[in-house]
């Protein structure tokens, strides 16, 4: 295969058996196509297109869907099965993704597929989500010691090594990089493991980074981080002994969501600033494994690998959220290529998600009009 090349539509019509809800299944690929990790959108060219990777013929690359044909273009030209593009992202300013390729960080411009390499990781240190400031003028990350050799580690199939990295205390670095000049700077580090760097979608030097690691053993797991300075604070600190995690960005760039359980206790979502003031707490019937919204309107969640359904639901301050399952996704979780991440697109109207159903992790989507006309959400909620 050759970045270029045009494929033609793979679109399914597929119907839940349970709910009667029509959903499009958009890959129908020998091996396993998914979407951006969720907290980066994939959706470019004015919401026309999705970006996402596949595995074919033997090589993982990115590419390009027209949504409403589901024509697709292949975007790179790798030549090896990797897990490094679920890291990739997209510039929110100007048609460019970014990409690891073994170490390198490669901007892509999606138009005329020109690549130009922007860093190189530092020797002994691995690579993590990239993601880039709204003002599309940097490219943010954290990288962190490579313990492999210490212990085994497959941290993308499995979570092997995972409770051993933190407990490891590695160094870790988070880094811009200039779009255009690639210049590298080191705004912050500290002997701590950090993940899930996130760029606030309308505020250009706030992003949110995690102490990553087991829930409920880190000391805090959201934090804020100003690119001008290095100050960096906890978000909504740990109480007692609750588990948090899977921030995200709301599109107001000013709101983290979050989800989380009190010890044998009950489950919550949450909001909040990104500077810690303005909490919202949602009771939440039990836990999830990926929350996502746009806004405190309305959200949408995998449920759990004994629980494997699409759900909606509505916020109301201070009332239990109600989530209503809208389809079976049915898929296993094995991976990280194959977890769910459901999120919405940039309006609203419709949510992403993976599901390895078919034996293959395939992409899918579903329209929010048509979860309304289905009876499955009040008209006047969504």
């Amino acid at each position: 295969m050759a970045k270029g090349r045009i494929f033609s539509p793979e679109v399914r019509d597929r119907r839940d058996p349970e709910t009667g809800l029509a959903f499009r299944q958009l890959t129908d690929g020998p091996d396993d196509s998914h979407h951006l990790y969720f907290t980066n959108p994939g959706w470019y060219d004015g919401g026309r297109r999705l970006l996402f990777v596949s595995t074919r013929d033997g090589s993982t690359n990115l590419f390009g869907m027209e949504i409403e044909s589901g024509a697709f273009t292949q975007l790179t030209d790798e030549q090896r099965v990797t897990d490094e593009l679920l890291f990739t992202c997209l510039n929110p300013v100007r048609p460019e993704a970014y990409f690891w390729r073994k170490g390198s960080l490669v901007g892509l411009d999606l138009e005329p597929l020109d690549e130009r390499s922007l860093y190189e990781t530092p020797d002994g240190y691995a690579n993590n989500i990239l993601t880039v400031t709204c003002d599309g003028a940097q490219v943010c990350t954290g990288i962190y010691e490579d313990l492999q050799s210490r212990f085994d580690v497959d941290l993308l199939k499995g979570y092997v090594g995972f409770e051993d990295y933190w407990a490891a205390m590695p160094r870790s670095v988070i880094i811009t990089v200039d779009t255009v000049s690639g210049e590298a700077r080191e705004v912050f580090s500290e002997n701590y493991w950090v993940g899930h760097v996130s760029a606030s979608p309308t505020v250009p030097h706030i992003l949110t980074y995690c102490h990553e690691g087991p829930w409920d053993k880190v000391d805090n797991r959201i934090w804020g981080l100003d690119l001008r300075d290095g100050r960096n604070w906890p978000i909504y600190p740990r109480k007692g002994e609750e588990s948090v995690g899977h921030e995200y960005w709301m599109q107001d760039g000013v709101t983290v969501g979050f989800h989380g359980t009190e010890k044998d206790g009950p489950a919550f979502t949450g909001a909040v600033r990104y500077d810690d003031t303005d909490l919202e707490i949602f009771p939440f019937p039990r836990h999830f494994t990926h929350i996502h919204s746009n806004d405190l309107n309305l959200a949408t969640g995998d449920g759990t690998n004994w629980d494997p359904m699409l759900y909606v639901w509505t916020f109301e301050s201070g009332q239990e959220a109600k989530p209503v399952a809208v389809l079976r996704h049915g898929c296993s979780a094995s991976v990280q290529a194959r977890h769910v991440h459901p999120r919405f697109n940039p309006d609203s109207s419709r949510i992403v998600f993976v599901s390895d159903d078919t034996g293959v992790g395939n992409i899918y989507d579903v329209s929010v009009a048509d979860i309304r006309a289905a009876g499955l959400l009040d008209p006047e909620e969504a």
